[in-house]
């Protein structure tokens, strides 16, 4: 079992999240029209799925904007996820709101697959039952090839390391 901390206090996890290396597990989530897919829809394609607690915090907007910034320049060429327990149309209102357009909100609050079979699910503390921030890039035939848990909540991943294994898929 994997821990992380919150503000300094140590937060216990599901398990552990997935590795590099590993098949990315297949989740079911709700769009923003309170549809359903899931990850394996997306087969063919470079996947960067943004796990936070919700959108309605300072650092999960500010990765949230950055990731939409620096992702415009692979067009179509990948799809971006941001998946929280937040309801969808918070997560709806919130990319309107800022307009974020390269990165697509996707819920966990109706079956809690993504927080199952990730392991990302926090189970103590102020934020229990919250998705802890993770990072996860997947290549187009569902190879985990980046996988990045965030060991401070209130911080955010490193871009830079995930941006570099983004240009080498994504070309």
């Amino acid at each position: 079992m994997s821990n992380v901390t919150l503000k300094g206090k140590i937060v216990l996890l599901k398990g552990d999240i997935p590795p590099a290396g590993d098949t990315a597990p297949d989740f079911t989530f709700v769009k923003s029209d309170l549809s359903e897919a899931s990850l394996y829809d997306y087969e063919g394609k470079v996947k960067v799925i943004l796990a936070l607690p919700s959108l309605d915090t300072g650092t999960c907007a500010m990765e949230t904007k950055t990731f939409n910034k620096k992702l415009e320049a692979f067009g179509d060429k990948l799809e971006c996820f941001v998946v929280s327990k937040d309801l969808p149309f918070a997560m709806k209102r919130f990319c309107e709101t800022e307009g974020i357009k390269n990165v697509q909100s996707i819920s966990d609050y109706r079956y809690g697959d993504f927080a199952t079979e990730y392991n990302v699910e926090i189970l103590d503390g102020p934020l229990k039952g919250l998705l802890t921030r993770s990072v996860f890039i997947i290549d187009s035939e569902n190879e985990i090839r980046y996988s990045e848990l965030v060991p401070e909540i209130t911080d955010e991943p490193n871009y830079d390391a995930a941006i570099k294994v983004i240009e080498k898929l994504a070309k």
